[in-house]
């Protein structure tokens, strides 16, 4: 079970919440607390979470959570509504880098994703879920009727989210295709990271570690099997155009020897 699983069925399942995407962050500026013991000071790892409700209308949420070192647990935070959400910064428009900024109504939060294919799943995500969670709002307000027109009109809008500094990739052409891409790049830093972290930890067992190269290795095998796999396909396309274009060859030449005989009736 990935992390994102574990959040959504620790936190989110028994409050009748769907988890949509989950981000590891840290802060780019470090906040000074001086009172807390050495020990105590960033012994946990934070995620930003974007859920929905499964209640009627349904509500678009943002949490941070943390989890503690040496807890499994997770912990909830903070939660804002997506109306309190007003401004995403995705830093730089031209390309994939893992710094962003959310703006709420009371507080500015500055992070680093844990890497940038996951920052822009992220934003991806939160961005399809802002469109489709403003359009239902302006559907349920048409679909009032003609008895709440002038109190309609006395109600100011709710001001969207605004997405800027981000790509246009994950905003106004966003596609699925995007969407894969990113996760297949944040799936081999996952397992890179993970050799990683079991290389040091044999070293601190003393044990013999699998030598360096062997990460690098892993992404190479996937890569190299990804093209064995799609180059496979095309030789099979190839062999199938030209079966096809040889039988179309021995097709027209028995036409023609049927019509030369004059065994085709007229």
């Amino acid at each position: 079970m990935n992390i994102e699983s574990e959040i959504n069925k620790e936190l989110f399942v028994p409050q009748n919440e769907r988890l949509l995407v989950a981000l590891e962050v840290q802060r780019r500026q470090k906040k000074r607390r001086s009172f807390l013991p050495t020990s105590s000071r960033e012994d946990y790892t934070t995620f930003i979470c974007v859920s929905v409700t499964n209640t009627n209308p349904q509500q678009l949420l943002i949490t941070k959570v943390k989890q503690f070192a040496g807890s499994p647990l997770f912990t909830r935070r903070s939660q804002w509504t997506v109306e309190q959400l007003k401004q995403v910064n995705g830093i730089n428009p031209n390309k994939d880098t893992p710094e962003l900024d959310l703006m709420f109504d009371n507080t500015v939060d500055q992070w680093v994703a844990s890497s940038s294919p996951e920052k822009c799943i992220f934003i991806q995500v939160l961005y399809r879920a802002c469109q489709t969670h403003w359009e239902s709002k302006a559907g349920s307000l048409v679909n009032l009727g003609k008895s709440l027109q002038a109190r309609r009109k006395s109600m100011a809008p709710p001001r969207q989210t605004e997405f800027i500094n981000c790509q246009s990739k994950l905003t106004r052409d966003a596609s699925s295709m995007n969407l894969v891409i990113y996760r297949c790049k944040a799936f081999l830093g996952r397992v890179k990271k993970l050799m990683v972290a079991r290389q040091k930890e044999q070293i601190l067992k003393g044990c013999r570690p699998q030598p360096p190269q062997t990460v690098g290795n892993v992404v190479q095998r996937m890569t190299v099997a990804l093209g064995e796999r799609g180059g496979r396909l095309t030789r099979a396309e190839d062999r199938t155009v030209r079966l096809m274009h040889k039988a179309q060859q021995i097709a027209d030449t028995a036409h023609k020897q049927v019509k030369h005989n004059g065994w085709i009736m007229q």
